[in-house]
């Protein structure tokens, strides 16, 4: 869900920001599954009413029970999925960013939530609570996760980086890095 957007912004700021990849094949992917699940749904409707609801649809032939009821509890969970998935990207939900501020000793983790800001995620952390960053690379059969974490003394790991897709070695231990001489702090992991 994320690009690497790492940037220090002067020598006591670095800043990610996190943003969602991918826009336009996921907008893409969510209009043809949009229109799709419309087409089941009314299908569905129109194997119930027993009428052609549109002329170029013949459905007169499909049973309502079991086809047609398929067709459209199968649409209508497309067509709920497919506008939340929009709305998601529209709203920019679990967009956000990380702040290092040495000049405050704060690190700053936002995301954005649902509509409201009561449902934003912004948690903020001394430095000095943070011991190292953690480095995980799990990788199973088709599951690769790929996850930086902020140790803190607490002992709570705070994922600040997962990228979408697999990124090679180098690039995630050059982020951790580039984080963890920022912060003056070990890594941990891989």
């Amino acid at each position: 869900m994320v690009t690497d957007n790492l940037n220090q912004l002067n020598e006591n700021i670095l800043f990610e920001k996190i943003e969602e990849t991918d826009k336009t094949i996921k907008y893409i992917i969510n209009i043809i599954m949009f229109l799709g699940s419309l087409g089941f749904t009314i299908t569905g409707i129109s194997s119930y009413l027993n009428k052609d609801i549109l002329p170029f649809l013949e459905v007169r032939n499909i049973i309502f029970f079991p086809q047609g009821l398929t067709m459209l509890i199968y649409g209508t969970l497309g067509l709920i999925f497919s506008i939340n998935q929009f709305r998601i990207l529209l709203l920019k939900i679990g967009e956000g960013y990380n702040e290092f501020n040495k000049i405050n000793g704060t690190m700053t983790l936002f995301r954005k939530g649902q509509t409201n800001e009561q449902s934003d995620i912004k948690i903020v952390y001394q430095l000095i609570d943070i011991e190292a960053l953690k480095i995980e690379v799990k990788t199973e059969l088709f599951n690769n996760k790929q996850r930086i974490y902020i140790c803190t003394k607490n002992k709570k790991d705070l994922p600040i980086f997962q990228p979408d897709r697999p990124l090679k070695i180098k690039e995630l231990e050059e982020k951790g890095i580039k984080i963890a001489s920022f912060l003056k702090i070990p890594i941990k992991g891989i």
